[in-house]
């Protein structure tokens, strides 16, 4: 079973976190399982970035991102070469280590 390395986030989890994953799901599904308190304003339909992630290491066992994706990753703040919405990054077999960036394009945070 892949696990997650979520590396430390001043906000969502101080200490970071190291939880298990099943192949298949998406890495926000992941972390909103495991407390991990990540926003996601368009309840992960690919139409914001606010659960934007970087994929620090693991990122070429996902799936490309699609052209949609793309495109809202290029609204996202801090985007880096390794950056997927975390609703559209499905887990594969292999472990990654992930950054949730400190600073959404939300104005206003949605507290889900």
């Amino acid at each position: 079973m892949p696990q997650i390395i979520f590396l430390p986030n001043e906000d969502l989890c101080p200490d970071g976190a190291v939880v298990e994953a099943e192949q298949g799901e998406s890495v926000l599904d992941v972390a909103l399982k495991n407390g991990i308190g990540v926003e996601h304003a368009c309840e992960k339909v690919c139409a914001c970035t606010t659960c934007h992630m970087i994929i620090r290491e693991g990122f070429d066992s996902l799936d490309e991102s699609d052209e949609l994706e793309d495109d809202m990753l290029d609204k996202a703040w801090g985007l880096e070469p390794e950056s997927r919405l975390g609703c559209q990054a499905v887990i594969k077999d292999e472990n990654l280590v992930v950054e949730i960036p400190k600073y959404t394009v939300n104005m206003v945070s949605e507290n889900h």
